[in-house]
């Protein structure tokens, strides 16, 4: 993870208009998917050396470490903490996911356990809510995967596949979706556990992403290809792939509100903009030299880690391991603003309806930047190690963290403007 000298930032590929194309007058109900899917032909299941350079020192990190701006501190993990989300119904409930090979679900005012998803095999490295935060998903990266009914506190399925990359709750019915490191995509309909596997060449799935009508998914895989899911019918609508594709394996997805476009993100250094209705790149912003432009050695360049798009303004943020925020106007596709961090950025996540964009990094600090205007809004610390991932509730008056120093944090973000 090195950090690399600091870059202009260039666009590649020739500017188009971008169309936001509505493709339904009327937006589908949850009941009208759930019915959607419940044609769905589903399938028997069966039987179910660190690298340091860039880092802070350990005495960097002490003396940061005196400063603690969290409301709250939840230290039932016994290693790192790799995930959190919360509940989307009530923002009450957080899941964090851990190296002790559990998750845990808690009441973020208390930090009190609510309850404890054990069982895992190896480290807990994907567990989220459903849409309606009744159902936890927990994952581990053998590829074990159990949901827990959080109401009665019990384990209502589970489920092996192989190594586990990523998990995703569908956004309106009781559907579960996995990429796997043999390149499957699984769906399944939970509790009954129907499943339905979406094949593709021998490469790990390594995102995904469902769109917001329910009916598609997009997939990032490691071979630089990005597809395009129909969940219904269980065919590739789109493949993405050669020159229009990356050169190097998918690290992150995001889609805007609507899901009329995506950002795909990449260790080749490049973040593009697909139109989701035709699958055509209408744009690419890169690092200036593109060291990983074509490039067999992913060290070498300057990985992508995190995108995505405001939903008040046409923004969208793409984040690097190198420390660079980027942030772009949707429209002329121009860079309006670049905002260092000292150490590279793990997540970036914006504000639900605001233009407020908040990022972690490997020096263990949470940042909000303003994206009008490129500066620097508060920077919370506490953590003595790297943040792995983190949240922002719906109002934007807190943010979870999840840490390498085996805690999870709550920090109240606190802006004269709220």
């Amino acid at each position: 993870m090195d950090n690399t000298e600091e870059n202009a930032i260039e666009l590649h590929g020739d500017e188009e208009i971008i169309e936001v194309i509505d493709l339904n007058d009327t937006e589908p109900g949850p009941d009208d998917l759930a019915d959607d899917l419940g044609d769905v032909d589903f399938e028997d299941p069966g039987n179910p050396e660190d690298d340091n350079e860039g880092w802070e020192t350990e005495d960097e990190m002490e003396a940061e470490a005196e400063q603690d701006d969290s409301e709250l501190t939840f230290s039932k993990h016994t290693g790192s903490v790799f995930c959190v989300s919360l509940d989307p119904a009530t923002n009450c409930l957080a899941v964090t996911g851990g190296e002790d090979d559990k998750a845990y679900v808690w009441r973020v005012s208390d930090g009190e356990v609510v309850m404890e998803c054990s069982g895992h095999k190896d480290s807990v490295t994907c567990a989220m809510f459903s849409h309606d935060s009744s159902l936890v998903a927990s994952g581990d990266m053998s590829g074990l995967i159990k949901v827990w009914k959080v109401e009665t506190k019990e384990e209502i399925w589970s489920f092996e596949v192989g190594d586990l990359e990523w998990l995703e709750w569908h956004p309106c019915a009781p559907v579960l979706l996995a990429g796997t490191n043999d390149g499957n995509v699984w769906m399944w309909k939970i509790p009954a556990g129907d499943c339905k596997t979406f094949e593709s060449p021998a490469c790990q799935a390594t995102s995904g992403k469902v769109l917001p009508d329910g009916k598609r998914a997009v997939v990032g895989y490691e071979d630089g290809t990005v597809r395009v899911w129909d969940l219904k019918q269980g065919n590739a609508i789109h493949v993405i792939k050669g020159q229009d594709g990356h050169q190097g394996a998918l690290t992150c997805l995001a889609c805007n509100k609507d899901g009329s476009l995506m950002l795909t993100g990449s260790v080749d250094g490049c973040a593009k903009l697909v139109n989701t209705a035709t699958g055509k790149v209408v744009g690419v912003f890169s690092v200036e030299g593109g060291e990983g432009k074509g490039s067999k050695d992913e060290k070498e360049s300057n990985s992508v880690e995190s995108v995505g798009f405001c939903n008040i303004l046409p923004l969208i943020a793409v984040a690097y391991l190198d420390g660079t925020l980027a942030i772009y106007d949707l429209s002329t596709q121009v860079l309006r603003h670049r905002c260092q961090h000292e150490a590279g950025i793990v997540h970036l996540q914006w504000e639900e309806s605001s233009s407020v964009v908040s990022t972690c990094s490997l020096d263990g600090a949470l940042r909000l930047w303003d994206g009008r205007s490129g500066n620097m809004l508060s920077e919370y610390r506490g953590h003595t190690a790297e943040i792995l991932d983190f949240t922002v509730n719906g109002e934007a008056s807190l943010a979870v963290t999840a840490s390498g120093d085996n805690q999870a944090k709550v920090f109240c973000l606190q802006r004269p403007d709220r």
